[in-house]
């Protein structure tokens, strides 16, 4: 396969692997709306200006995963294979140009999406979801620490630290957010986002607050639900993970939202308008 052109559109909070490392699922678009999920990848051992960031159009060399059913899972072609930034899309022109890449394909029924993802010979493991009506954006306690047998494997490695030396190992979450939301035909469902901009958030919250988590998971609520959910266009990346994929009665989970303000109405000559 020739080097991909991908447009990165999701960074998933880390999770320990004590096969990879640490690892944060990358998956974006090609030029014409087809998703890619790059994995594995250890985004945090990369040198500075090797970490891209969302929106970045990453030109990288990418073979098929074949370890992972999903056809949408790529890998790099070889260990060392990073990708190189070569260009970005911003917000300038109101999220147009996002917005041709991003909402080529939007899914709007879950039970559709679901049967799909089920269906082996379509297997659909990514995609862009629009919910009819957001109900609400909960937050809950979790375990608070990481796996131990994962952290030890991580040590033995001696990439990944807890003290000054080495790259520290990322602080779990101790709360899962989620958004409660119905579908066209009026599904209820209870998704947990698990986007990298989440956790950053919460983190920068509890540290603003004094480390009061009450009030970071309140601000953290705000941004999602009174901001994203009622004053912008909002849709979600969903994405399933390899061991829940046919288990799970939704194997879907949010990996990052798509919050656009809302489309301006096109401007009217008020000449023209006169003969309308």
């Amino acid at each position: 396969m020739p080097t991909e052109r991908v447009l990165i559109t999701v960074k998933t909070y880390p999770t320990l692997s004590s096969k990879y490392d640490e690892l944060v699922c990358t998956a974006g678009m090609r030029e014409d709306g087809s998703w890619v999920r790059i994995y594995p990848i250890a985004f945090r051992s990369l040198p500075y200006d090797k970490q891209y960031q969302k929106y970045d159009w990453l030109e990288i060399d990418l073979v098929r995963n074949t370890k992972d059913a999903r056809p949408e899972t790529y890998r790099p072609r070889t260990i060392d294979e990073h990708g190189k930034v070569i260009g970005k899309i911003d917000t300038k022109n109101d999220w147009e140009e996002r917005r041709k890449i991003v909402l080529n394909h939007v899914h709007t029924d879950l039970t559709k999406l679901i049967a799909q993802a089920k269906d082996k010979s379509v297997c659909t493991s990514l995609a862009v979801f629009k919910p009819k009506e957001i109900i609400d954006f909960v937050y809950e306690p979790c375990e608070r620490n990481w796996d131990p047998s994962k952290l030890q494997a991580l040590k033995q490695m001696n990439i990944f630290t807890q003290g000054k030396q080495g790259l520290e190992i990322v602080n779990k979450l101790p709360y899962k957010f989620s958004f409660k939301l119905l579908d066209e035909n009026g599904k209820k469902s209870t998704m947990m986002i698990e986007d990298w901009e989440t956790g950053a958030l919460y983190w920068n919250c509890l540290k603003k607050a004094e480390g009061d988590e009450q009030v970071a998971c309140e601000k953290v609520r705000q941004k999602y639900f009174d901001d994203f959910a009622k004053t912008k266009d909002l849709y979600f990346y969903l994405g399933t993970s390899l061991s829940y994929h046919f288990q799970g009665k939704n194997p879907f989970m949010i990996i990052g939202t798509f919050h656009p303000t809302f489309p301006q109405p096109p401007k009217i000559n008020p000449q023209l308008s006169l003969f309308n």
